[in-house]
């Protein structure tokens, strides 16, 4: 056998570049991966066929003769490449290319930090970008336009909160969108207003469109430098699957292009945005995308909105907010409109995922999953429907989750970004069925994980760490915010790679790396499950391979 053991800097190279288009035996790995059944195996020898797949996996000595090329893994740890079950591609790659706010202290700090990218871009039309989060902030309000006019008052400034359900507008902007005291709020959105009744600037939810209608959108060349982008920082980060909560009509033309060329290295599995309805009406008609690209993109779910988000008060809940008697937050449609839209998804053959937040929107799209049980029987149940974030429960729905047969689909640093105000949303009570991945594992739930980047930061170690400790970077509060809804090692594991799969209809393809599964896999510097959860943090992946060839190697 031809065997290969270089080392480059200390980093491992296959000869002859990334492709094992015949085969690979890697050797003297310390492997690891679940099984079907979610324990864990531990190999040091993995075979790839020619065709992507690996062939067997365990003691070296134990798999079958062959003259394929080897690599030697140098002990390093070999585990399966990680499944991000909510991302955004696109939007992580324009993110990386525009103003964020994310880690400015205060609000002055993000005031010159918007002076500063305007003043360096003289020629822009408009001045956008995101990331501002005034809880972070301790601001105890929303920002004004007012205040945004010190950085920029001749040309129209948009910035997204960090979560995506709230915008800050200038003045400029307010104008151009002709958005005045006497503009009135949308149906599932919000005009933040003084006192005197005029707009302050930041609009909620549905409002955003007043603005965002108005703003430039990317051409062909930009979505292609954004998924370049992206891909480039999720596979190295050993992210090979994302599931892209939001797929647009162009990100989809987009990705059959490139997955038809076979020019996606990372696989994306979509959701196509139920609020276009063009786009929604074309795929009814076609059906969903099923493994273009040799398993590279994949469209065969819908994206819908029951509500917004906590930290701009437009999660909708049962109750009033405990810091804000005065309001519950929004739902988005009513629930004969939105059980409408699942029934049309779910009848043309697309798995329906709808955003819920608050307990209110989690109860309205838990009934509508338990409607479409009752009204298609296992034809609605096989799809394998999910609600996104599933972050305020009211307890008593908690088993609702298992008996509909609806993933949870989480996110683990969700928790530890909003534990700073979360308890002062909900209160004492609600907070119990908050973030609460254990009772919803103990009531029969699936788990799929993620991190809603760019919303978050896109590490996939970060979120094993939030999983396992519930605590914030620099390890507080120490001990966990309410640890008992920590997540074990092995259970964190699980929610990253076969729950993820499952929720994608990909467990037979990814998530393991058992005979059969294509050969999606990571080398990196230590082991997950034994190592200190803190040294999560300092993970490297030192390579990634999707379907047996090389994508991702560290620089020497």
């Amino acid at each position: 056998m031809r065997t290969t053991r270089l080392f480059a800097a200390g980093l491992l190279v296959l000869a002859g570049g990334a492709a094992a288009a015949q085969g690979l035996l890697v050797h003297n790995a310390r492997g690891l991966t679940l099984d079907e059944r979610g324990r864990v195996i531990r190999f040091d020898a993995l075979q790839i066929g020619a065709d992507g797949r690996v062939q067997a996996i365990g003691r070296l000595t134990e798999l079958p003769p062959g003259d394929l090329p080897r690599l030697d893994a140098g002990g390093r740890v070999l585990m399966p490449g990680l499944i991000d079950a909510h991302g955004h591609v696109l939007a992580l790659g324009a993110a990386r290319r525009s103003l964020q706010l994310r880690d400015t202290a205060d609000l002055p700090a993000a005031l010159d930090a918007v002076r500063s990218h305007a003043q360096s871009r003289p020629q822009a039309a408009w001045i956008t970008g995101g990331g501002w989060n005034q809880a972070a902030w301790k601001l105890g309000r929303f920002p004004t336009a007012a205040e945004l006019d010190t950085a920029e008052s001749a040309r129209p400034v948009w910035l997204s909160r960090v979560d995506g359900h709230a915008g800050w507008a200038n003045s400029r902007a307010l104008a151009l969108a002709g958005i005045t005291r006497d503009t009135p709020g949308p149906a599932g959105g919000r005009i933040e207003r003084d006192a005197a009744g005029e707009p302050t600037g930041v609009l909620v939810d549905a409002a955003m469109g007043l603005v965002e209608r108005h703003v430039p959108g990317e051409d062909a060349a930009e979505l292609a430098a954004s998924l370049d982008t992206a891909e480039r920082e999720l596979l190295a980060l050993g992210i090979t699957t994302v599931h892209d909560a939001g797929i647009s009509a162009a990100a989809d033309q987009l990705l059959r292009q490139r997955a038809s060329a076979g020019q996606l290295r990372l696989r994306i599995y979509g959701m196509a945005r139920g609020s276009d309805e063009d786009f929604m009406a074309r795929l009814r008609a076609s059906g969903p995308v099923l493994q273009a690209g040799d398993g590279h993109y994949t469209l065969r779910a819908v994206k819908l909105f029951a509500d917004g988000a906590l930290g701009s008060r437009g999660a909708a809940l049962l109750a009033p907010y405990t810091d804000a008697p005065g309001t519950r937050g929004l739902l988005f449609r009513s629930d004969p409109e939105l059980l409408a839209q699942m029934r049309a998804a779910a009848k043309a053959g697309f798995q329906v995922n709808v955003h819920a937040i608050g307990d209110a929107a989690n109860r309205q799209a838990l009934a509508g999953f338990e409607t479409l049980a009752r009204e298609m029987g296992a034809r609605s149940t096989a799809l394998r429907h999910r609600i996104e974030h599933a972050q305020v429960i009211a307890l008593p729905d908690l088993p609702r989750f298992a008996r509909a047969q609806v993933i949870a689909s989480v996110q683990p640093t969700h928790a530890t970004s909003d534990m700073n105000m979360a308890e002062d949303r909900v209160g004492p009570q609600r907070i119990q069925g908050a973030y609460a991945w254990q009772r919803l594992l103990k009531a029969g739930a699936t788990l799929a994980c993620g991190s809603d980047f760019p919303v978050e930061e896109p590490s996939p170690w970060a979120g094993l760490y939030a999983a396992i400790t519930r605590e914030d970077a620099a390890g507080k509060p120490v001990g966990g915010w309410y640890r008992q809804q920590a997540l074990t090692p092995v259970q964190a594991l699980d929610c990253f790679t076969r729950s993820a799969a499952f929720a994608g209809h990909a467990e037979k393809d990814v998530g393991l790396l058992t005979p059969g599964h294509r050969a999606d896999f990571i080398l990196v510097d230590r082991d997950p499950l034994t190592a200190s959860p803190a040294a999560l943090l300092k993970m490297r992946v030192l390579q990634t391979w999707v379907g047996g060839r090389r994508v991702h190697a560290l620089d020497p």
